[in-house]
């Protein structure tokens, strides 16, 4: 049964396909998701025959069938007969990628995220740009978010001109998260608003999850096919909605981040995690493409600086920095901080809708044992035990 809000999206996604998708290889995404010639209702029941078979199938093969049997087959035949571009040796020479996670030291904790190609980075360059400059003036309201918005809008500026997959990267990750490069950036933070331009660092749909058990293992889980249902290509009798991951791709050829052949593109998915004395505190993750890092920002230090449990730092009113000095904030975020930030050069949009403000999901564990969870009030969410 479809819950509330995922009917909302499913019906805009609809609209919006409705009008855009014409051609043939389009078809059998409305079949699959709306066999009824329109979306689901709000507690209707949706299912996929195809999709159950292929999920069979990937469990009886190990998922060897989706990389060179027959599901990558299916996909590369509907690949073929529609123009695109994969073609079996590409399923079969992937492999998943063993990282080590790129953390910073932020109060008491070290916040971690996955290293490039993701944008996880951002939020540790934002955290330690905040760093050199947080506690200068206490924690008046307007003061704390005027350079919590500054930081980040330095650390995105940042890693759009310069995140990519590594072996392209023109510069190192430690490069981005040094201290030096932190305090450098965070000398442009005024009184005003800016309008941000990269720095020069020295050369060298989404789906979230947190689980944890009481044995101590966690885990900070997300997946996404982008922009809700990805491309609008499912393949037949499959089931499978193919990922449009490639949007991110810069067709600028002297960009870090052009489209090439067999290069893994800048994208939007991070999950993230918390330890402190290096033992685990808990995984946390925002959903919501480029709000991901903002999202990962204002929680971590609604936790941290302002001492909030989980529940309530995912409760707090959100901004979220749209371009230049325009930031959007949620209709509950308190008009005198709005009108401060105003006065400070920040262009402040309220928006109705809380959409595109994130969505979040964190467990914490405390010193004694206890897990401590939050879900995300602005979509569908829960907080299962057991």
């Amino acid at each position: 049964p479809l819950s509330p809000v995922l009917a909302r999206n499913w019906a805009r996604a609809y609209r919006v396909y409705s009008e855009n998708l014409k051609n043939e290889e389009f078809k059998e995404w409305f079949s699959t998701f709306a066999p009824g010639g329109r979306a689901p209702n709000p507690g209707e029941i949706w299912s996929s025959k195809n999709m159950a078979n292929t999920l069979e199938e990937i469990a009886s093969t190990n998922g060897k069938s989706f990389y060179e049997g027959e599901l990558a087959e299916k996909i590369v035949a509907a690949s073929e007969q529609f123009g695109g571009f994969l073609r079996g040796d590409d399923l079969e020479d992937y492999s998943p990628q063993w990282v080590k996670p790129l953390g910073i030291d932020y109060g008491r904790y070290r916040v971690w995220e996955i290293p490039p190609n993701g944008q996880g980075m951002v939020a540790l360059m934002a955290l330690g740009i905040l760093d050199q400059v947080a506690n200068e003036d206490g924690f008046a309201p307007d003061e704390f978010y005027h350079k919590e918005i500054e930081a980040l809008k330095l650390a995105l500026t940042d890693g759009m001109a310069h995140i990519t997959d590594p072996e392209y990267m023109q510069v190192t990750p430690e490069g981005l998260l040094s201290g030096d490069y932190c305090e450098q950036r965070s000398r442009l933070i005024g009184r005003r608003a800016l309008d941000p331009k990269p720095g020069q660092p020295p050369a060298g749909g989404t789906v979230y999850l947190a689980a944890a058990d009481g044995d101590g293992n966690m885990v900070s889980f997300i997946q996404s096919n982008f922009m809700g249902f990805g491309s609008g290509v499912v393949i037949p009798e499959t089931g499978i909605s193919m990922q449009n991951r490639g949007f991110s791709f810069q067709l600028d050829h002297n960009h870090p981040n052009a489209l090439a052949g067999g290069k893994r593109t800048f994208h939007t998915i991070i999950p993230g995690f918390l330890t402190r004395d290096e033992q685990p505190v808990g995984p946390f993750g925002v959903m919501g493409g480029y709000m991901q890092t903002q999202g990962h920002l204002q929680v971590v230090r609604k936790m941290i600086d302002l001492n909030l449990n989980p529940q309530a730092a995912l409760d707090a009113p959100r901004w979220q920095w749209i371009e230049g000095k325009k930031v959007a904030v949620e209709k509950d975020f308190p008009e005198h901080i709005a009108l401060a930030l105003a006065d400070r050069g920040h262009q402040i949009e309220v928006r109705l809708e809380t959409g595109s403000f994130g969505r979040g999901q964190i467990i914490l564990r405390e010193r004694n044992g206890v897990l401590v969870g939050g879900t995300e009030p602005r979509t569908d969410s829960h907080i299962a035990s057991y």
